[in-house]
């Protein structure tokens, strides 16, 4: 009998679809379940088999062609026999073929010259930072600008111990300042006026407060009056009469702020009685005479050579 078209359809009469029958259809599980859930085993998508066991024949084809396995002394080599190190290693060679033209030149170049080269001084002032990082910067800082408590000079500032001339300072860094290693070195000597007994404290008082004075600091006007004797007795053949100091001595200026051990009241005195001996050692083996003139080089454009 056919369906009735103006039958009216209920909800009691509707027929749903069984829902326990889509169940039925469902992969299997793992087996596995949380709180419930279970998970269904379904198989990896077959482009992603694929790709993962050509990444694996990969992985086994750069095994062999480069070095891979590291062993006790060494990694295997690989039949290509690649070494970054040694890429590493040539393009340093590189490098340093194209830089021999330029540190020969700098050899060749008078010294007060090579600022007017600006390849040239370029040149010199890029490879003399590199030269400083490695072998100045300990002592001097990374920026020139010294340690002071340590008298590590600044190299930032035109107050120059030994001069600020290009030879002045490739003779420092060459020869070095009192050291033993070198006859040539840089040398002078302040005496320890208190140690020795060459001046009473009354005296060193007197000197350091002068000291003070002439470099512009609060002082005693007294102090500093009955110091002005001593000082041209015992300091100003050194210092200068106006506290100038003296290059070819080493003899640093007083008269101004500029200072290797600390402008204090405290600190004056301690070098008046103590004095002072820093070193510095001499590169004349350590470094290339292109290197040495690089380093100078750079040095002096750092705070305004003379």
């Amino acid at each position: 009998m056919a369906d009735n078209p103006k039958e009216k359809i209920t909800p009691a009469s509707r027929q749903y679809p069984d829902p326990q029958s889509k169940l039925k259809q469902d992969p299997p599980t793992t087996g596995h379940s949380w709180d419930g859930i279970e998970e269904y085993d379904n198989p990896m998508p077959r482009w992603w088999v694929w790709i993962f066991l050509i990444t694996v024949v990969w992985s086994v084809g750069y095994w062999i062609a480069y070095p891979a396995w590291p062993g006790i002394q060494s990694a295997t080599s690989g039949l290509l026999g690649y070494s970054s190190r040694a890429n590493v290693a040539a393009e340093i060679d590189e490098f340093e073929a194209r830089n021999e033209t330029w540190f020969a030149q700098l050899v060749e170049t008078d010294l007060d010259a090579i600022r007017e080269d600006p390849d040239l001084h370029r040149f010199a002032v890029n490879a003399g930072a590199s030269v400083f990082a490695a072998q100045c910067s300990q002592c001097h800082g990374t920026g020139g600008a010294g340690v002071q408590a340590a008298g590590y000079p600044n190299l930032l500032n035109d107050a120059w111990l030994w001069g600020g001339t290009m030879e002045d300072i490739t003779t420092t860094v060459t020869w070095g300042i009192r050291n033993d290693d070198y006859p040539e070195a840089r040398w002078s000597q302040m005496p320890a006026f208190g140690v020795d007994g060459l001046l009473d404290d009354q005296e060193i008082t007197e000197i350091t407060h002068y000291v003070l004075r002439m470099s512009g600091q609060d002082h005693d006007e007294a102090l500093a009056d009955a110091g002005a004797e001593e000082y041209e007795w015992n300091c100003a053949s050194c210092h200068g009469d106006g506290g100038e100091g003296d290059y070819e001595l080493g003899a640093p200026a007083l008269n101004n702020q500029v200072w290797f051990y600390g402008g204090s009241e405290e600190a004056i005195r301690h070098s008046i009685y103590y004095s002072r001996f820093g070193v510095m050692p001499g590169f004349e083996t350590r470094l290339r005479e292109a290197e040495i003139r690089a380093v100078a080089a750079y040095v002096h454009q750092l705070g305004g050579g003379q």
